[in-house]
């Protein structure tokens, strides 16, 4: 019985946007390209694109051979969970063209896997070709992927000192965050869906071009950004009265105003297309909010403890006015100093952002070029906006965050990161 290996990605320029997917089936034994497949499809999202990528590459294989055995490899996560019936599918969208795809090899003659998007670039190639001859009104052919291949690229002009591969990538990232952002980073910033890893590709290439390296320097490697999308819970009976809610007190639920929010917040996210994953603190405000928008979106839900709120001490449900009264002098350190703890053996400020930046480090490895969205609270959100910019800490009261607001911030594996949105609540005054 032949063997296939079904290699598959898909893009949109704008999630929705102008879509494409390429496709490409090989000879599994001798890796031998044996049948290419490609197509500008209009306007849809990033994870309709991968769908019609994964269809159009098994309905490849089958007319190769509808004996063979196909092993199916894509950089999209949730097209492989989805298909490997882990997931659940719940997006009108996909639904059917998953079904289809279910249909086009007999059960259990196609299995699936997850690769990293480097290893997808043959696919990902295609589908940006499709997208390029789709913007020219031309259909994309075999013909033109080959002469696109054998044509070099013009070197860039170097900029900067010779070697000055940092300066240049800095430059790069400096054009990149004037862009206008998506909630999700956009397609720019999303790196498991695959307009993003069009657009994290086209940056990537950018940022190794930029600067001419001298010897013994290397053109900086921005990589695939993670894009951290950061989800304030909706309001909970506390919040209208601006009462400490912390890790401490006690654990309210959203309010009917808050379910509201995180209805048009999964609304407004199911709309993008672009979360992968969804991460929640364990307090019971976030793990409701999440579970609305992770139940939009057809995936799981999370918990990680080093997203919950600080423990406010003895302040814990009660007003600012009411605690500089009852606890003056405490209240004034607290003000001063990051490493003053809340009446009462509360936590510090400089403990809460310990804590949240080893969060932070583990999902940025467990997550590496994806985007998450991540439900949590007001000094877990500014915490992580703070340390993206390098701000001190008193910074954490010069920021406004709103219930059930959106921010995001891009992280490159050079250690460099990119606030591209903060305290967005546009989508709370959308119907839905």
């Amino acid at each position: 019985m032949r063997e296939f290996v079904v290699e598959a990605d898909g893009g949109s320029r704008g999630n929705p946007g102008p879509a494409g997917y390429g496709a490409v089936v090989s000879d599994a034994a001798t890796g031998e390209t044996l049948a290419e497949a490609a197509e500008y499809i209009g306007v849809a999202t990033n994870n309709v694109a991968e769908y019609r990528g994964l269809l159009a590459g098994l309905r490849a294989a089958r007319e190769l051979d509808p004996e063979a055995r196909v092993h199916v490899r894509m950089d999209s996560k949730l097209v492989v969970e989805q298909m490997s019936g882990r997931w659940k599918i719940k997006h009108p969208a996909m639904k059917p063209l998953a079904a289809e795809a279910a249909t086009v090899f007999p059960p259990g003659q196609v299995t699936y896997e997850w690769i990293p998007r480097e290893r997808n670039t043959h696919a990902d190639r295609l589908a940006n070709e499709a997208m390029d001859a789709g913007s020219r009104g031309e259909p994309w052919s075999p013909a033109t992927s080959r002469a696109a291949l054998d044509t070099p690229p013009a070197a860039p002009p170097p900029e900067g000192p010779p070697g000055d591969a940092t300066a240049g990538a800095a430059r790069v990232r400096a054009a990149m965050a004037s862009r206008s952002d998506t909630p999700e980073g956009d397609a720019g910033t999303d790196t498991d869906e695959p307009g993003g890893a069009l657009a994290a590709d086209a940056d990537r290439r950018a940022a190794q071009a930029v600067a001419t390296p001298s010897s013994g320097w290397a053109p900086a490697d921005m990589g695939a950004p993670a894009t951290l999308v950061l989800l304030r819970h909706g309001e909970t009976p506390l919040t209208p009265q601006k009462r400490f809610s912390g890790s401490g007190g006690s654990d309210p639920s959203l309010s009917g105003i808050g379910r509201e929010q995180a209805e048009k917040t999964a609304a407004a996210l199911a709309r993008r297309g672009t979360v992968q994953a969804v991460v929640a603190s364990p307090l019971a405000r976030t793990r409701e909010t999440a579970g609305i928008v992770a139940a939009r979106l057809g995936l799981d839900v999370t918990v990680e403890d080093g997203l919950r709120e600080t423990d406010f001490g003895a302040w814990e449900g009660l007003t600012f006015g009411e605690v500089r009264e009852r606890y003056p002098e405490d209240l004034d350190a607290w003000l001063a100093s990051p490493d003053a703890e809340p009446t009462g053996g509360g936590e510090s400020f400089a403990a809460t952002a310990a804590r949240v930046a080893q969060a932070r480090d583990k999902l940025l490895a467990e997550y590496r070029g994806r985007t998450v969205l991540l439900v949590t609270h007001v000094t877990p959100v500014k915490t992580l906006i703070r340390l993206a910019l390098g701000a001190p800490p008193e910074a954490l009261f010069r920021m406004e965050l709103s219930a059930a607001s959106l921010s995001a911030v891009a992280y490159y594996a050079d250690g460099n990161a990119s606030v591209r949105l903060f305290n967005d609540t546009s989508h709370l005054r959308q119907s839905y």
